[in-house]
């Protein structure tokens, strides 16, 4: 008999668009609830790296990524029991509510709706106030009958300029039949600090603590968190999976801020399945350890450190000598550092560790983003050729040259084929993409 997991009550937070202040609205909520006394489960809808760190500072649990497009079934299952043990799930949706893309994948079209519905978790709506009034009402309304079978709970109102402001939205919003769940005044010092990838690390935040009490408090004074805990709802019981394998026993991990965009269903399925973790730290000269199966990069910022990473000799010989008989894995950022050269936003080139012919420019941006399949023409550490994996990219570099082998076909999320490959040498695999899940159709 197949065990089948109950999940806590849930809700997501969503928006129209990206840009209405809905990380804000989640990390304050996420940590006023918790100051409540509620274990919270913090999950973000879609392929984000960034995002599951605040959520995991502001509610004390580590936050899992649901990715309709990329995860199937199974390994939705076991993501969502995670949860077990929480009092609440709280979800962070991805752009706008319902925007997702144009073909199917694992098992769906990856947009936020798709998540809450599979879940079984209603919306609450952040929606930007600005310059409108009654107009806002409309917005929700539309999302509303957009899709009848997802239950809207309400809406939170941001950006509210003033009293007179406030009445005249609740007007649209009684107007409309549309629950306002609070109503947030315009503040500038509520954003959070962002780059070109959007924002900065969690671990890069100059108080982030302070920040995420600041954005409890604000929450707490504008919103009805009573009508927020009663709108949630809990879903459908969901049978077990499995979480993704490791790729190797011991594995050593580059861990700093220029490398730290992995995906936590991924080391929890590692660590789950007996594989031993070994951070280090490239920036801090540290090499890897000795007795690791297999090093692996993930992706970052190794664009804003160029000159540092560039200076760590002592871990780019421990790194070669590595991959004279063992493999060395690099995603996107990794797969940039594995190369031979990197040309930072100034144009200074900075010679990296030299085990792919790969040279980037990030002086030359070129914006890469969406979802990817790719299919292995050569191995790589937990796959073998014919193999075929889901992910995401994101990024602005360039490729200059890339001599090496091809490490796969890669396609988008509709089919079309791509120039960047990955690279293979030796024991060195790397790709541009960011693997979130084995594709098993």
């Amino acid at each position: 008999m197949t065990e089948m997991n109950m999940l806590p009550p849930g809700l997501l937070v969503s928006a129209p668009s990206s840009g209405t202040g809905k990380t804000t609205v989640m990390l304050g909520l996420l940590r006023a609830l918790r100051d409540d006394g509620l274990t919270v489960q913090p999950f973000k809808s879609g392929p984000d790296y960034i995002d599951p760190a605040f959520h995991h500072a502001a509610s004390g649990r580590a936050s899992f990524n649901i990715d309709t497009w990329a995860m199937d079934g199974g390994l939705l299952n076991a993501i969502a029991a995670q949860a077990a043990g929480a009092d609440i799930c709280v979800s962070e949706g991805s752009m706008g509510l319902y925007d997702g893309v144009a073909t199917r994948g694992q098992s769906g079209f990856g947009s936020s709706a798709e998540t809450a519905q599979r879940m079984g978790w209603p919306v609450v709506l952040v929606i930007d106030a600005g310059g409108q009034a009654q107009s806002a009402a409309a917005t929700a309304l539309g999302f509303q009958a957009y899709n009848p079978d997802l239950p809207i709970a309400g809406v939170i109102l941001n950006r509210v300029a003033s009293p007179r402001h406030e009445r005249l939205i609740r007007r649209g919003m009684d107007h409309a039949g549309l629950t306002v769940l609070g109503v947030l005044p315009r503040r500038g010092d509520l954003a959070l600090p962002e780059r070109h990838l959007g924002l900065i690390q969690a671990v890069e935040h100059p108080d982030l603590e302070a920040a995420i009490i600041g954005y409890a408090a604000f929450l707490r004074d504008n919103v009805d968190l009573a009508a927020i805990r009663a709108a949630a709802v809990s879903g459908p019981a969901l049978p077990g999976g499995a979480l993704p394998k490791p790729p190797a026993q011991r594995i050593a991990l580059a861990r700093d801020a220029a490398f730290s965009f992995t995906y936590p269903h991924l080391l929890k399925g590692w660590r789950e399945a007996g594989a031993e973790i070994t951070p280090f730290s490239p920036l801090a000269d540290e090499v890897p350890c000795p007795e690791a199966d297999l090093v692996w990069l993930p992706g970052g910022y190794p664009e804003l450190h160029a000159g540092a990473l560039a200076a760590a000799s002592t871990f780019r010989a421990a790194l070669r000598q590595h991959a004279e008989t063992k493999p060395v894995h690099g995603e996107c950022g990794g797969y940039m550092a594995l190369g031979a050269g990197l040309i930072d936003k100034d144009g200074t080139r900075h010679e990296m560790a030299g085990l792919l012919g790969l040279e980037t420019s990030y002086e030359k941006r070129k914006f890469n983003l969406g979802y990817r399949r790719a299919v292995l023409t050569e191995s790589m550490p937990g796959f073998a050729v014919g193999a075929a994996l889901r992910g995401h990219e994101f990024h602005y570099s360039s490729i200059l040259q890339q001599p090496d082998r091809p490490l796969a076909e890669v396609f988008d999320a509709d089919g079309n084929p791509g120039a960047q490959t990955g690279s293979v040498r030796g024991n060195v695999t790397g790709t541009f993409f960011h693997m979130i899940a084995e594709d098993v159709a």
